[in-house]
């Protein structure tokens, strides 16, 4: 008795999964034709990041262009980097701080110290991020003919390019 109930369940197993695991193999065969194309994710670079392995990020406020540079260029984590910010009038009180554009990761001063009155230059190192895509907002304060300007610059940390 037990055998023949084994043997007709098996013989329902087939004639009900066979038709499916057909029906299965021809999809895949369907889906796998000459025509697929594989899309890989890429990150697109973002434009209103400053590249420094381009060269300056030249940014404006009002008459006064800065020239702002880092070294090493691809602005690695961990590591002492120099800022440089060149302006093209003479300028007072010059005050830079970064912080994370994203993500709250402190806040860090930038110690810079006066070439002339439109050279300045400064030590600065910052920790890393784990996300692997850090981006790092600077913050540049002085002052002209008594008025205080400000001018923000975003760079990506540990830039490939």
């Amino acid at each position: 008795m037990l055998t023949s109930c084994i043997t007709r369940l098996i013989f329902v197993l087939i004639r009900k999964f066979i038709p499916f695991s057909l029906m299965l193999v021809m999809l895949n065969l369907i889906a796998c034709n000459e025509k697929s194309t594989q899309q890989i994710k890429t990150t697109a670079t973002d434009p209103t990041l400053c590249a420094f392995t381009q060269g300056d990020c030249i940014k404006r406020i009002g008459d006064i262009e800065l020239h702002i540079s880092l070294t090493p260029a691809h602005a690695p984590s961990e590591k002492p980097l120099t800022l440089k910010i060149l302006s093209s009038e003479a300028i007072d009180n010059l005050q830079v701080r970064l912080e994370g554009r994203d993500m709250f990761m402190g806040v860090i001063p930038v110690n810079l110290r006066e070439i002339n009155k439109t050279t300045y230059e400064g030590q600065m190192i910052y920790g890393s991020c784990s996300s692997g895509y850090m981006v790092w907002r600077g913050f540049v304060r002085f002052s002209r003919n008594g008025v205080e300007q400000v001018v923000v610059f975003d760079f990506l940390a540990d830039n490939p390019s």
